[in-house]
């Protein structure tokens, strides 16, 4: 036990050196630019971050599942997007051995340490996405997120089907959470349901151009134009008439 717990320092410490040597002002500064919000960055290229998680989670792939979620939520902790970028990449790169019991975990980690957009989509789009399309009953969890006072919670609840729905898959359950969203009064929530809904017109163009028409005029316009924006021309100019 001694053990493990001095390599997860070691692991994380040494990570967390290199994210140090690779930041850089100017990039803190540009990924500042994205939010509304102040937000903890180390100003480190993406790219760089990649290669970071990359190399550390070599070191720690053999380990138990749960040792790895663990050193996951210790990254959490620090609040910096850097670290919570690598934390949830390292939970995707467990995306094969997910098992039911797992969503509770993932749930607390967007209730308790996401506080920005990029940190929901990181982890809705990829390891919340991988382990719905592996469980598809717990649409219905998503579902619920809608109702919570949580708005990342809620947005989570729309941008966990990113992925799945471009392979056109769930489009009764996209349709059933845009609806429980749909006069949700929060920006942020409103591009991210609009976003499942481009994302679902790629396969499903039709149906997604009849839901908007018949909703167009209660459903805020950010979500709207979210909403239609890879469509043609001609159905683009239709869905903006009032």
């Amino acid at each position: 036990m001694m053990v493990v717990v001095k390599m997860k320092d070691d692991v994380i410490s040494a990570l967390r050196r290199d994210l140090e040597e690779n930041s850089e002002e100017k990039v803190r500064e540009s990924g500042q630019r994205f939010f509304k919000e102040e937000v903890l960055l180390r100003g480190v290229k993406a790219s760089a971050v990649r290669k970071i998680a990359k190399k550390h989670f070599s070191e720690i792939k053999s380990l138990e599942k749960e040792k790895i979620f663990s050193m996951c939520e210790e990254l959490l902790k620090s609040d910096y997007g850097e670290d919570a970028a690598i934390a949830f990449e390292w939970a995707y790169s467990l995306r094969n051995r997910y098992e039911p019991s797992d969503f509770a975990l993932f749930e607390r980690w967007v209730a308790e340490y996401v506080n920005n957009w990029a940190k929901c989509d990181t982890l809705a789009n990829h390891a919340l996405g991988s382990f719905v399309e592996m469980y598809p009953e717990r649409v219905a969890n998503l579902k619920g997120w809608t109702g919570s006072d949580n708005r990342w919670l809620r947005r989570a609840a729309a941008v966990t089907l990113i992925l799945p729905v471009r392979k056109g898959d769930f489009l009764e359950d996209v349709f059933e959470i845009a609806d429980l969203l749909l006069l949700d009064d929060d920006d942020l929530v409103q591009k991210g349901y609009g976003w499942m809904l481009k994302e679902a017109s790629k396969k499903h163009q039709q149906e997604v151009f009849d839901y908007v028409m018949r909703n167009k005029v209660v459903m805020p316009r950010t979500a709207l134009r979210y909403a239609i924006e890879k469509m043609p021309k001609d159905l683009r100019q239709r869905a903006m008439e009032r």
